[in-house]
């Protein structure tokens, strides 16, 4: 059964899921790369964006998961990129270059119009304005039977965690405190949305948790 799903998520010890001020710099905000060090050693990780040459443990495991049976994406505009207001022109096409990595429809949550672009690998982005409920059903369409993956930033999460309209988080709490930044789950009940922590493992860089909705 396909699921909707938040996956290797990093958050910091004290609750953030990015930090402030996000730019062009600083893509995830201010010390906000420091979340996904138990990442950028893996497999999974060298393989898209270094010499192929990472670390095959625990946490490439949880990585290689993270990106199994998903057949398309939703993101906020914030992780598509750090322009605000109307696309001014074309010219912005991501962080990723010209192959994302996501190998599938990606649509992006926007209040202003853009067509479709299509990238090198299979990715397309589709760019939605008419709210998360509409991006969602686009999603699994395209997805055709696989997962959505929530692919973030934090407020496109928490969106769809409070609409009630995600199955599964696996969330990566990394040994860092930010201080500041965007809470991931601040005022959010997890219990009365129906989760539970369904698996939890501790490596030498993260400790990663499963929390899944009761059917």
């Amino acid at each position: 059964m396909s699921k909707v799903r938040v996956a290797a998520f990093s958050v910091s010890l004290d609750g953030f899921g990015a930090g402030p001020h996000q730019s062009l710099e600083n893509p995830l905000g201010v010390r906000g790369t420091e979340l996904h060090n138990w990442f950028f050693k893996t497999k999974v990780f060298q393989s898209m964006y270094g010499d192929g040459n990472g670390v095959e443990d625990v946490d490439n495991s949880f990585a290689e998961r993270s990106f199994k049976n998903v057949g398309a994406w939703i993101l906020g505009r914030n992780m598509f990129g750090p322009v605000r207001g109307p696309w001014l022109n074309d010219e912005w096409r991501g962080w990723w270059g010209e192959n994302p990595s996501y190998h599938a429809p990606v649509f992006v949550l926007t209040h202003h119009k853009r067509e479709p672009l299509v990238m090198e690998g299979g990715t397309t982005f589709y760019f939605i304005t008419d709210g998360i409920e509409s991006a969602l059903q686009k999603a699994k369409e395209a997805a055709n039977g696989k997962d959505v993956r929530i692919g973030g930033g934090v407020q496109t999460v928490r969106q769809y965690l409070q609409a009630g309209l995600i199955d599964e988080l696996h969330l990566v709490y990394s040994p860092i405190y930010l201080g500041t930044g965007e809470s991931l789950l601040a005022g959010i009940d997890m219990p009365k949305l129906g989760f539970s922590v369904t698996e939890k493992v501790n490596t030498e860089n993260a400790t990663h948790v499963i929390l899944s909705k009761k059917s």
